[in-house]
């Protein structure tokens, strides 16, 4: 360095990002890491994914790493299958959580299940990337959650990221996995312009390498009268009921369980026995799903921490609307979980 040379300025330690963004950077940095690592599916590659789940990756890694696909779920997710078990870290999207209903064969009967039936000796290192939630009248067949169908599929890990941080630590994670994963993004916490604005789809993200460990849970919010069970778009439903409520004198303690598989039950147990309230929220169908297998991990484990009836508030087993108004009433919006809290801790 000459002595009119400045020196140069040193890199920043994070950035501010939107859940996207971060997502996207997660991927970047794993296949510049590691040139096992390709992504492929619709509209991944100059479009940039339709939820910008992959900006920019196309331009960096070119079209041999970043594939384009035909519309046809059953082929391009067992073309990802064969890459993973030939050696590959297939990341491969599925437009959205909906559309497994074509391809189930493949993910349930393959990916989940091929390194149990060969006793070990294969593994499918694969990333199944999906949108997920509602509340953008998408219709029936666009708006459905569907992580607690996946987490009744032995054979799979599930994480839900709900803020920019976890988004890019879990995606490093999931492709490190010589696991499958299914990596579950909802549309409401991706930061996207041109849906409803959410102020915490942006935060500091750092600039470096990092995971999140997957099937660990998060106290987002701590609190003394009542646990929230939450993860994807409800925490931040959850955290803006739970500030409105400490107004109130009611202290809120906000869970994201950011894995659906494996489930952190001793984060579910910890807090139940400290507030000894619980209310879980869930995106996803009532019945048979993801809010009663939190409930009976308290049922199972110590059903004595409880000092009130536990609530759930989730989708009721009914189609998501087309019509906002309808869609609305469905949804686990702030007003039923405020309700709910309300009545559990009789407030």
């Amino acid at each position: 360095m000459t002595l009119t040379e400045s020196p140069a300025a040193p890199a920043p330690s994070s950035q501010r990002l939107t859940t996207a963004k971060a997502m996207v950077q997660g991927l970047e940095l794993e296949m510049a890491r590691d040139d096992s690592v390709i992504y492929l599916g619709e509209d991944v590659g100059s479009y940039g994914g339709i939820f910008s789940s992959t900006t920019g990756l196309l331009d960096r890694f070119g079209p041999e790493r970043v594939i384009d696909t035909p519309i046809s779920e059953t082929a391009f997710i067992g073309l990802g299958i064969g890459a993973a078990v030939e050696g590959l870290r297939p990341v491969v999207e599925l437009m959205f959580a909906d559309f497994m209903g074509v391809c189930l064969d493949q993910i349930y009967n393959h990916m989940a299940k091929i390194h149990y039936e060969s006793g070990g000796n294969v593994k499918v290192p694969m990333v199944l990337t999906t949108a997920v939630g509602g509340g953008y009248s998408d219709g029936a067949q666009h708006s459905q959650c569907l992580w607690g169908t996946f987490g009744h599929l032995p054979g799979m890990k599930v994480v839900v990221p709900s803020n920019p941080y976890d988004a890019k630590g879990l995606i490093i994670s999931a492709v490190r996995d010589d696991n499958p994963v299914v990596y579950m993004f909802h549309k409401g916490v991706m930061g996207l312009p041109w849906m409803a604005k959410n102020p915490r789809s942006m935060g500091e993200v750092p600039a470096g390498d990092y995971t999140v460990p997957i099937g660990e849970a998060s106290v987002v919010r701590e609190g003394t009268d009542v646990t929230v069970v939450t993860l994807s778009l409800s925490v931040h439903h959850a955290l803006d009921v739970a500030d409105k409520l400490a107004e109130d004198g009611v202290e809120t303690e906000v869970i994201d369980l950011r894995s659906v598989v494996p489930l952190d039950r001793r984060a579910i147990l910890a807090s139940v026995g400290k507030t000894g309230r619980l209310v879980v929220v869930d995106e996803d169908y009532l019945s048979y799903g993801l809010s009663g297998e939190v409930v009976a991990t308290i049922a199972d484990e110590d059903p004595g921490l409880l000092r009130a009836p536990v609530a759930r508030v989730a989708n009721p087993d009914v189609p998501i609307p087309y019509s906002r108004p309808l869609e609305y009433a469905v949804l686990p919006r702030p007003e039923r979980i405020e309700a709910a809290i309300r009545k559990v801790v009789g407030a």
